[in-house]
């Protein structure tokens, strides 16, 4: 795991200077404390920070250039199958100075160019340039587990593993701000598709290579998921499909040369991981689990020891409180370059600090609940959708009722007078009413112009003859899963120097739930059916089929209480209503009904937060190259 960053002078052919690549990767030190490297040459330039993972070596350095030719990579993430495709290249009489995944990969790519892709197996972004003609390639990795941004400028191209590497070369301003995006984050938290909230920088869609051809910026499509469920195999077969697929996926992604790790939740995902881990002989295996002082609601750990417990690991917890969450809101929105509300990632940075003490490398359950269908709202939807099948009189009768009983009933009487295409917007979204409230009104005609629903039509377009399940899945991978938990976990992670994998997120899983009837996924309305039988043999039932928790983080209670104050001087501020998106009367609304208990707002107010104190961090201000470094404080 590392991070690389590069600039291109393809339309200028200017020579690019070996200092701007250095002050590029500088920016991102954490994400690669063991060594870095710059490669320049005429009118380009890549460099790589590197966290070593396989084949310590300096041997395995980067950037890296082949012995056969003048071809460069630079790479951050690992493939996991890199001994299968070294067996295979030394057929052809190929031969290695390393025992990296980086040499095989480079050889690959000298070998086959872009059709190498569809033979790793892995998480990757990298940059490859072949000097002997004059090739550039850009490539992300099917799912888009890792990062790769780039900029394209009058010079040619920049790019990087995070957005601080480009705004380290740009002064970014108010003017700009992507205001397209706005409406986007206020209904999900995070802004979804290729675009980021920094106008005119993008990300490389996950499943697509980049390139450059007749002077052109151009991005192909390698992997997409394929539904075909023309054929039902029957539950036995999807259970076993499952439990084989699980284990290989876990075995390659044990692969390493330094220790390894478990993030244990207690949830059937997590514990998954552990049971197969050792199930494949891993010895001692250490696992580490988070939570929060504030009660049973937010404190999973009683389940971790149980499997820690059942699975004899080496166990560590740690207990995050509110100071800690508020002390490290500054370096959160750094770290994550674009708003992103996803609160989990402060108490993930702070547990990734402490996992680093014992392991380099850590295993996680992340991408389970998008392939196997774990989330709740899924079966309300589809009730929804069946609701929506009832008579139009049913309907007049009933919705008056619901909507009486309260907010929860009337969003879901609202919903069902719309399409699902209208209704759902991913895991995330909430009650457009009140977001639409909360814009001013010199904003309101503009928001709604650019509101999320068009930035997600394409993936609805994609799906139109698929099932109510299969929709909502793949929006969700699509979005939710990439552009918020991955870009957490990432960014967290790295933060502590640590390398993260998610074997659920192997694409082979992905291509058998996208053949597998919906039927399976939920059944009889029990989530992720099929991967819970898949691991009866291995996990106890109390685990299993406990109801579904999450992890939860206690801002409702915090912004009623510790942080009630910091929230409200943040978002209530002249600076804040300058940007001229919110209502001022609707956000002092929001922060008395939330104050004195009337009514939970604490979703919206973090929204507003994290909006607010981006623009601080990234807009109002020049970007301050050394205010990007990681302060790892000492967890005790």
């Amino acid at each position: 795991m590392c991070g690389i960053a590069g600039i291109y002078n393809f339309k200028s052919n200017d020579n690019v200077l070996s200092d701007d690549i250095h002050r590029m990767i500088s920016v991102i030190d954490y994400r690669g404390p063991d060594g870095d490297g710059v490669f320049t040459s005429g009118n380009i330039g890549l460099g790589h920070k590197r966290l070593t993972i396989i084949d310590t070596s300096e041997r395995s350095n980067q950037p890296m250039t082949s012995q056969y030719g003048q071809q460069t990579i630079c790479y951050n993430g690992e493939v996991y199958n890199y001994i299968e495709m070294a067996n295979s290249l030394e057929v052809d009489n190929i031969s290695f100075r390393t025992s990296s995944d980086t040499e095989v990969i480079l050889e690959m790519l000298r070998k086959d160019g872009p059709k190498a892709l569809q033979k790793f197996n892995g998480m990757f972004a990298f940059a490859y340039f072949n000097e002997d003609k004059h090739e550039f390639l850009l490539a992300r990795d099917r799912i888009g587990i890792k990062p790769l941004y780039y900029k394209e400028t009058e010079h040619g191209l920049i790019f990087s593993s995070e957005i601080k590497s480009i705004l380290s070369l740009e002064n970014f301003t108010q003017s700009s701000v992507n205001r397209s995006l706005i409406d986007s984050f206020m209904s999900l938290g995070y802004c979804p598709g290729d675009e980021t909230l920094f106008m005119g920088i993008k990300k490389v869609p996950p499943g697509h290579y980049l390139t450059i051809e007749e002077g052109r910026v151009k991005l192909t499509k390698y992997w997409d998921i394929t539904f075909d469920k023309t054929r039902d195999h029957g539950e036995k077969y999807y259970i076993a499909k499952t439990q084989s697929l699980f284990e290989d996926s876990v075995k390659l992604q044990l692969r390493s040369d330094v220790p390894l790790g478990v993030f244990l939740s207690g949830g059937i995902d997590s514990s998954a991981v552990v049971a197969m881990m050792s199930k494949l002989g891993v010895k001692d295996i250490k696992t580490f689990s988070v939570a929060w002082d504030y009660g049973k609601e937010f404190d999973e750990t009683k389940y971790a020891r149980q499997v820690s417990e059942q699975f004899k690991t080496d166990h560590t917890e740690y207990f995050m409180t509110a100071s800690e969450f508020k002390s490290f809101l500054p370096q959160y929105i750094r770290h994550m370059d674009e708003p992103v509300t996803e609160a989990a990632a402060i108490s993930l940075y702070y547990l990734a600090i402490k996992t680093k003490e014992k392991v380099t490398v850590v295993l996680s359950g992340e991408g389970a609940d998008e392939v196997f269908g774990g989330y709740p709202i899924y079966k309300y939807m589809q009730l929804l959708e069946n609701y929506k099948k009832l008579p139009e009189l049913f309907h007049k009768i009933v919705n008056p009722v619901l909507r009486s009983l309260g907010t929860k009933f009337k969003k879901y009487a609202d919903l069902s007078e719309t399409t699902l295409e209208q209704s759902y917007a991913g895991v995330s979204f909430y009650d457009s009413n009140q977001k639409q409230r909360l814009y001013s009104e010199s904003f309101h005609d503009e928001a709604h112009k650019d509101n999320v629903f068009n930035k997600l039509s394409p993936y609805y377009s994609y799906t139109e003859k698929q099932d109510v399940q299969s929709k909502m899945q793949y929006l969700d991978v699509k979005t939710w899963l990439v552009d918020d938990l991955l870009i957490k976990a990432d960014r967290m992670s790295m933060a502590a120097s640590l390398e993260l994998r998610v074997p659920f997120l192997d694409h082979r899983f992905l291509e058998l739930a996208a053949s597998m009837p919906s039927k399976y996924r939920n059944k009889s309305y029990e989530s992720k059916y099929i991967l819970k039988k898949a691991m009866e043999p291995y996990l106890d039932k109390t685990i299993l089929y406990r109801k579904k928790q999450g992890f939860p983080t206690p801002l409702a209670v915090m912004f009623q209480g510790e942080l009630k104050e910091y929230v409200s001087d943040i978002i209530d501020s002249e600076l804040a209503y300058s940007r001229g998106y919110f209502n001022r009367i609707e956000i002092k609304k929001l922060l008395c009904e939330h104050g004195n208990g009337q009514q939970d707002h604490h979703k919206i107010l973090w929204q507003l937060l994290v909006l607010e104190l981006w623009h601080r961090e990234f807009i109002d201000t020049k970007i301050n190259i050394k205010s990007h470094g990681i302060d790892k404080k000492k967890i005790a």
